[in-house]
């Protein structure tokens, strides 16, 4: 009898090209290394859909940065995507025009030169005239919301997540009539990096807006690492907060990580194909360090059995060396 909770792998090379493996989460774990980096999934990269990336805490201007953005650049040659959320701390030490030059339009020349259009959120680091720098998008709001195709989009400042905000928020939702509902922000509700962590009093604060009005999928950064969360009330969170710093070494994964990478910089890539939402994770070589699909919750703040949750998330994702320790 197969377990509810399974991995399928289809190892290379294999004897018949139907041959499947079933494995427990134990053996899974044992071979991640070795078969699941070796068999990364494709996006689907179909026409019509909806392809963005995100990135958290870029904006260093220093090398590992500019090698990161043309990792981007590359993946964007192929994998077209129009649109990079950034996850907040878009810009470290000093902001003058010059820096905003060094650290934000000569890495991404390639990307803005094709169209790509960036959308910034927040963060710590950010000074609050951000808002106003028009490659940011944010046409002088610390929070803001837009559509593409499917999907509603919220850009909220974590920094202060104040009544105003909060109530916005709520209308927002509520209002909401695209089949999928993506906030983004700086500060993650969960995560089991060492150096922050979770931000349980914002959890406190936006989580039951979150389930009430059926939020899909968030997005963080903050935390200098990858990281994907197992559901959390029905919800799937990323943190991805390693676009141009790293702090190597510093993920702690408990049970709530479904995945986690904190050995080099990464960036997400992500595709909306009507109810399934694919996503590929690459570090500054280009190495795909997770991949996976989600599919879309049914109704608001509904939770899927444990063996669905699985399939939709693990069935073919793979997991780097720093996954699952």
């Amino acid at each position: 009898m197969i377990p509810a909770f399974r991995c399928i792998v289809n190892p290379v090379p294999v004897a018949s090209p139907a041959r499947r493996l079933y494995l427990t989460p134990l053996v899974a774990a044992a071979v991640a290394s070795a078969a699941l980096l070796a068999q990364a999934p494709a996006l689907p990269n179909r026409p019509g859909t909806l392809k963005f990336a995100a990135m958290g805490d870029n904006g260093t201007g220093d090398r590992a940065q500019y090698e990161m953005a043309e990792q981007m650049a590359k993946l964007h040659a192929t994998f077209p995507f129009d649109l990079v959320i950034m996850l907040g701390d878009n810009m470290y030490g000093g902001q003058s025009p010059a820096d905003y030059v060094r650290k934000f339009e000569t890495p991404y020349a390639p990307l803005l030169n094709a169209g790509v259009k960036f959308q910034a959120s927040i963060g710590n680091h950010d000074r609050p005239e951000q808002v106003n720098y028009r490659l940011y998008n944010m046409n002088g709001q610390r929070y803001y919301t837009y559509t593409r195709a499917n999907i509603r989009f919220l850009a909220l400042d974590s920094n202060l997540m104040d009544k105003k905000q909060l109530d916005w928020v709520e209308s927002t939702l509520r209002d909401a009539r695209e089949d999928w509902k993506i906030p983004y922000f700086h500060h993650p509700l969960y995560s089991n990096a060492e150096r922050h962590g979770a931000s349980v009093e914002l959890r406190v604060l936006l989580e039951p807006l979150f389930v009430k009005y059926g939020v899909n999928v968030v997005f963080s950064g903050h935390d200098h690492v990858y990281e994907r969360i197992k559901p959390q009330k029905g919800m799937y969170y990323f943190v991805s907060g390693s676009a141009g710093q790293l702090r190597k070494g510093n993920m702690a994964p408990t049970e709530e990580t479904a995945a986690s990478f904190d050995q080099d910089l990464s960036f997400m890539a992500i595709e909306v194909a009507g109810s399934e939402m694919f996503f590929q994770t690459i570090s500054r070589t280009g190495r795909t360090v997770d991949a996976g699909v989600i599919h879309r919750q049914s109704k608001p703040g509904a939770t899927m059995p444990e063996a669905d949750r699985w399939s939709a998330v693990d069935a073919g994702a793979q997991e780097s060396p720093a996954g699952r320790q």
